[in-house]
């Protein structure tokens, strides 16, 4: 657990000082800021928007479960069948079961990060199942054996001469190849895979209660492919995702796309209740929700930390954030990154393990400004970091050493008594290697001003 936080720290100080990184990262999300600000400038009044969007989703977390048990209803009255999936393993057991049933043998994918956060192509490749990344961004990270940098953008840190090169390597195109050539090949190697899959797999940015659907929004029209062409369509979907009804995606579409993309409206937005009826001419003959909890519920227990539960993974805090933009997506090794990551993963994957995100911030607020559901990202974080003090999550030497440092500051006569010469040895002992890496240690004076003004009163009374 300790080589976690370690691993985050080295890889940190790598990344942060990888200067071809940053000008990647800093252009990428240099162009994001243009369109985004373009994008929110077409709301009327922005800050109603995200108020209004708060108060629903605040609704909707508070009584998961009436909407949950909504959703399932109606959505099975279509013909679609809802699991309940508590954690990873019940998640992946499940979609295989449904792959087995059908004989399924291979997998195409629209961009999901709760696949993501169940591994699924490296599960269904253990068991011999082809999963293909069909999202541009996807195929691209899948292809380098890596996984994805960022919620919104999964290849934001890579160059189009990186892309360019991948491709020749990989596939024989130009070197010099340009974007829409990158596009076309990538179109060509996929296209065939759409209609030989077996089965299809989509997450969902939202859950509408009151018609039993599920909303996918995206800019490749791959997602609608994926769940079109399949015989089976199996979409992943965290319980938070939940809104109360179709008339709310008026409101969190377009937020969802301002703050992601810029867009006013993403180029495909597709609402799917079911498998297809007799009246229809496509869509799949049997669909699934896995309804996924993996730690969700824990964070649901948090009062004061529920909120993470409200976000529609914009990605809009991640660009915002300094720290993610000097260290990038893949540094803090799990699923989401970023601000959010930060407030979620502890919940998710244990406090322990992660708490070491929360303090990976230099609470600004910026990401509690750009969130467009205005979750308190930055007060999130300092909570999360009370609570790993208040359960011993910290380790023995670092609770020993605050405790120490505490009663300390809290009386004149301790402060006084460890004085400037002491104070310059532990800095230099213990905090060169931490704190001193790059920067020029503090020093002490050698008495504090306390002392210093009782001896000046001394001097002047005589």
């Amino acid at each position: 657990m300790i080589k976690t936080a370690e691993e985050f720290l080295e890889k940190s100080d790598e990344k942060a000082f990888d200067l071809p990184h940053r000008r990647t990262i800093n252009y990428n999300i240099g162009k994001y800021n243009v369109a985004v600000e373009r994008g929110l400038s077409k709301f009327e009044n922005l800050e109603a928007s995200k108020k209004k969007a708060h108060v629903i989703k605040w609704r909707v977390i508070e009584n998961l479960d009436k909407y949950l048990p909504e959703f399932e209803s109606n959505f099975q009255r279509r013909g679609g069948k809802v699991i309940w999936a508590n954690d990873v393993e019940e998640a992946q057991r499940e979609i295989l079961n449904i792959i087995q049933k059908n004989n399924g043998k291979t997998v195409i994918k629209s961009k999901s990060m709760t696949t993501e956060e169940i591994h699924l192509n490296e599960f269904l490749g253990e068991h011999g199942i082809e999963s293909l990344e069909s999202d541009l961004g996807e195929y691209i990270v899948q292809l380098l054996g890596q996984k994805p940098y960022h919620i919104v953008t999964p290849a934001m840190h890579l160059s189009a001469t990186d892309i360019a090169k991948l491709f020749h390597e990989r596939f024989g195109t130009p070197i010099d190849a340009t974007p829409p050539q990158l596009v076309q090949k990538a179109r060509e190697l996929l296209r065939e895979k759409y209609l030989k899959a077996d089965i299809g797999i989509s997450g969902g940015n939202f859950l509408i209660a009151d018609t039993g659907s599920i909303a996918i929004t995206e800019n490749e029209g791959n997602a609608r492919l994926c769940t079109t062409f399949p015989k089976i369509h199996i979409a992943i979907v965290g319980i938070e995702k939940v809104i109360p009804s179709i008339n709310d995606l008026d409101l969190f579409w377009p937020l969802l796309s301002s703050h992601g993309t810029g867009q006013n409206l993403t180029v495909y937005n597709s609402i799917l209740s079911g498998p297809r009826q007799p009246n229809e001419t496509d869509g799949p003959e049997e669909m699934y929700v896995i309804l996924l909890d993996n730690g969700r519920t824990n964070l649901l227990a948090q009062k004061e930390q529920r909120q993470g539960l409200y976000c529609i993974r914009c990605g809009a805090c991640l660009n915002a954030c300094p720290v993610y933009k000097n260290i990038g997506g893949h540094t803090y090794n799990t699923t989401y990154s970023g601000p959010i990551g930060a407030v979620i993963t502890p919940h998710l994957q244990g406090m322990e393990e992660f708490k070491h995100l929360s303090y990976a911030s230099t609470l600004c607020g910026k990401c509690s400004e750009v969130c467009p559901v205005k979750i308190d990202i930055h007060k999130m974080l300092l909570l999360n970091r009370r609570d790993a003090t208040a359960d011993h999550k910290n380790g023995k030497v670092e609770e020993v050493g605050w405790g120490m440092f505490s009663k300390m500051m809290q009386k004149r006569k301790w402060m006084d008594f460890f004085g400037g010469k002491f104070k310059n040895f532990m800095l230099k002992t213990f905090f060169k290697k931490s704190w001193g890496k790059y920067r020029e240690m503090p020093k002490v004076a050698d008495k504090s001003f306390a002392q210093r003004w009782e001896e000046l009163k001394k001097k002047l009374d005589a």
